[in-house]
């Protein structure tokens, strides 16, 4: 008997295993990949992720994989620019775009360290129940043999099309439909030492530096273009980023494709309730949204940790377990709330409403607060503060005062 059973070992389900491992719960994670090993993915790290890196002690691991910092953000909507450095995170002012062959090895690697049980290759057949109540899972390990485990509590962290979130039935909520479809590739010789965002009514380009000199580049349209997309990509990809981004499309001319396209329309915006009896929820198992803001991995991160801390206190008996993980619930759901509807209004790939163009007009020249602005995707600015009438008022008396002066 376990403990825990954590379905699905990458940035969700690793880093759970690893804080429960910690706390000395005897754990088991399993994952039909084995490691290292690729997935589709946003990649990246904003700086609260990073400094929950360093509080686990893994940050010096992910940086020594020489995937480069950033601390620039550009933010290209057209006729308006913003460049400028969101706020550091508990002292840490870097992004990372590390890729998964490496994360996801670090991660898997450090839950083991913990003394958590990893069994790769593993395809879960069957969450086993009794009356309504989860009791373990039925798998065939990687040399074929089926056999069964069972724990106190199954964690789905198992993706945006979780087994075990099926399996339970977990009701879903604040739906919003798949609003954009994507292609990505990694190129060399393309310089970039910023997270560049080309956002154009309809579609998007998006670029960022990873590992090994490579540079990921990116293109968005709304998803009733995927299938013209998806029968000529080089052409698409090419017109688009032209379309949206002009330099950003030289420098991806005087660089060469290095490996595959990867694309996909399947990019569901949801809540699901991430609890039961017997089971629980993590990563975009719970809640998925569209990856236009890179929100996924810092958001696994920080909900492992919010999950991890509930499990213990009802393991513990410091709170009744299901109080203990609706305080989970309703945590997750207060940080993630703002930043899903800035999501989900990004991705709809329409025209900036009238306000937020204003608002980004009046940012124009205004270092200090453009940095906060960026910091609202970053996860370090409130949004509370950030849009509370006085200090917008603020902000744009600011900017009127600054126009009066340039025209005096």
């Amino acid at each position: 008997m376990y403990d825990a059973i954590v379905v699905g070992a990458r940035c969700a389900g690793s880093p759970t295993a690893m804080l429960l491992a910690r706390n000395g719960y005897r754990v088991l994670a399993v994952d039909k990949a084995t490691f290292p090993s690729d997935i589709m993915s946003t990649h990246y790290i904003h700086q609260p992720g990073m400094a929950a890196l360093k509080r686990w002690g893994l940050f010096d691991q992910v940086v020594a994989t020489n995937c480069p910092p950033m601390t620039r953000i550009l933010l290209d909507v057209g006729p308006l620019v913003l460049d400028g450095s969101a706020p550091p995170a508990e002292g840490i002012a870097a992004a990372y775009c590390i890729r998964r062959t490496l994360l996801d090895k670090i991660l898997v690697d450090a839950a083991v360290a913990a003394g958590a049980e990893l069994r790769e290759g593993f395809s879960v057949q069957e969450v086993l129940m009794t009356d309504g109540v989860v009791t373990g899972v039925r798998g065939r390990q990687s040399d074929g043999t089926v056999v069964t485990e069972q724990a106190r509590v199954v964690i789905g962290a198992d993706g945006l099309h979780s087994l075990v979130a099926r399996a339970v039935a977990a009701p879903t909520y604040n739906e919003q439909p798949s609003m954009s479809c994507v292609y990505y590739s990694y190129f060399s010789g393309v310089q970039a030492d910023a997270v560049e965002w080309f956002p154009r009514e309809g579609e998007m380009a998006i670029a960022f530096p990873t590992n090994d000199g490579l540079t990921c580049v990116g293109v968005m349209q709304t998803p009733d273009r995927f299938q013209a997309f998806r029968a000529d990509i080089d052409g698409t990809f090419a017109r688009s980023l032209e379309s949206c981004a002009p330099s950003l499309a030289a420098r991806v001319r005087a660089g060469k494709r290095e490996e595959r396209w990867t694309g996909t329309t399947d990019l569901p915006n949801f809540f699901r309730k991430p609890y039961g009896p017997g089971w629980a929820l993590v990563g975009d198992a719970g809640y998925h949204k569209d990856p236009i803001t890179g929100e996924g991995i810092s958001d696994a991160f920080r909900d492992a940790e919010l999950l991890a801390a509930a499990l213990h206190a009802g393991f513990s008996g410091a709170a009744p377990l299901d109080e203990a993980l609706a305080g989970y619930e309703e945590r997750r759901n207060a940080v993630a709330m703002p930043i899903y509807e800035l999501t989900c209004q990004l991705a709809s790939h329409g025209p900036l409403p009238v306000e937020m163009q204003q608002l980004i007009g009046a940012l124009a020249g205004n270092q200090a607060d453009t940095d906060r602005f960026l910091g609202l995707v970053a996860g370090t600015t409130s949004f509370t503060e950030f849009f509370a009438p006085e200090n917008i008022g603020r902000i744009m008396a600011t900017a009127g005062a600054t126009a009066a002066a340039a025209a005096d």
